[in-house]
């Protein structure tokens, strides 16, 4: 067993989450450490938190804004934001967003008010 795994994320088939569109890489039963997904934000993306994820944000492309705990934070290429477990969060605009998950992405771990 190799000690990395390569994923091509741009050919991954897309799935439907709060945000948008994303695809969702190195989810295998191995990996308990880091998932990773390219998401294109929706214009009806839901705010959502997790309870035991922390994710960070990288905005590749677009402009818009994200809310962080109904704060309105403008965004552009190439900020990065850490999202802790709690805050219900977010993106608003026109944004393609590179998203590290840690621990992996959990789909019981979504969750609306």
């Amino acid at each position: 067993m190799s000690n990395y795994i390569i994923e091509q994320l741009d050919q991954i088939d897309p799935v439907r989450c709060p945000c948008g569109d994303t695809r969702r890489a190195f989810l295998t039963p191995d990996n308990t450490t880091v998932s990773q997904h390219l998401v294109d934000i929706a214009a009806d993306a839901r705010a959502h938190y997790h309870k035991k994820i922390t994710e960070t944000y990288f905005i590749l492309e677009g402009t818009g804004q994200l809310e962080l705990d109904g704060e309105l934070i403008d965004v552009k290429p190439g900020m990065g934001i850490l999202i802790k477990p709690f805050c219900r969060h977010r993106a608003i605009g026109d944004l393609r967003v590179l998203v590290t998950v840690i621990p992996p992405h959990d789909p019981t771990d979504e969750w609306f008010d």
